[in-house]
């Protein structure tokens, strides 16, 4: 199966995973997956992750994420996954520009020409870039 957005499928599945009531996801790995994993880890968004590697050369590896879930009413930590920038149309910020979600209570991801990282990192390190989603 061809994904042609491969953002859009990573945020799909964990909103499917969480809807079904799963503890783990898993999604094809790939470096763009790899990172938006670790942003989601470092602001506790997930409990916890592990890249697993493929067995032979040229094959993909995949990612398996242990969701999140409040602890007295069993609901998902993340409340929404939004696809901001689509393949057809790009949204791109400067530094200043970056949006705050929910007046800071979420977050934006946004690709740098530093990397991938948080809006909030971003406006810190003075890079702008396109806004790919935001989760909170």
């Amino acid at each position: 199966m061809v994904v042609t957005d491969p953002i859009a499928d990573f945020l799909t599945r964990i909103r499917n995973a969480q809807l079904a009531g799963h503890r783990i996801v898993e999604i094809p790995a790939s470096k763009m997956k790899k990172r938006l994993t670790e942003i989601l880890y470092e602001y506790k968004f997930v409990h916890k992750y592990k890249f697993d590697e493929p067995e032979k050369k040229g094959q993909q590896g995949v990612i398996k994420i242990a969701l999140k879930y409040e602890r007295d009413s069993k609901r998902p930590v993340i409340r929404r996954l939004e696809r901001v920038s689509k393949p057809g149309l790009r949204k791109y910020s400067s530094f200043d520009k970056i949006p705050r979600v929910i007046n800071g209570l979420g977050i934006a991801i946004v690709s740098t020409s530093k990397g991938v990282m948080s809006g909030k990192q971003a406006r810190k390190e003075n890079v702008g870039g396109e806004v790919l989603c935001y989760i909170y």
